[in-house]
């Protein structure tokens, strides 16, 4: 198995304990990540997002969590994962499921040096938010919105953080 499919499996295994130390060990020091939510430049904020999303979680929703993930495969520069998530969105308590395709380039040592995630927008914010996600989560606005808010509270949530 190519090193950089070992840390996808890594970074899934992890992922779904939930464990965002061992996440943060699969992304190399100058990492981006790109999703509907999401555009951050650096190990601190990719990792930050990571431990951001584990803590929400194991606070407000390890009772109801569970990631499964398929079609991990990884070459040495590029690398691809499916991958479902359950969860309680801590913003409103409301259940949500999401599936995500994601795509990745690696650095020489096998580290994820980009990873971009896919998934319908308007079907996340419909569960995750209910009514404005149903009659808005199609357009500019709420999307731009929710990217605003997601950006703060990460900045927030590193500002707290050694």
């Amino acid at each position: 198995m190519h090193a950089s499919q070992q840390t996808l499996e890594m970074l899934y295994g992890a992922f779904a304990r939930l464990d965002s130390v061992t996440m943060a060990r699969s992304y190399s020091p100058d990492a981006s990540f790109d999703d509907e939510v999401f555009s951050l430049r650096g190990h601190r904020e990719v990792t930050g997002m990571w431990h951001m999303l584990c803590d929400a979680t194991k606070a407000k929703g390890r009772d109801v969590w569970r990631l499964e993930y398929s079609g991990v495969a990884a070459e040495a520069a590029t690398g691809q994962a499916h991958w479902e998530a359950d969860y309680r969105f801590s913003a409103t308590g409301r259940m949500v499921h999401n599936v995500i395709d994601s795509h990745f380039t690696f650095d020489s040592a096998g580290l994820i040096k980009t990873q971009r995630d896919n998934f319908d927008f308007w079907a996340w914010s419909r569960q995750a938010l209910g009514a404005p996600g149903l009659l808005l989560g199609w357009s500019p606005f709420l999307k731009s919105k929710v990217r605003a808010t997601a950006a703060t509270n990460l900045k927030k949530y590193l500002a707290s953080r050694p």
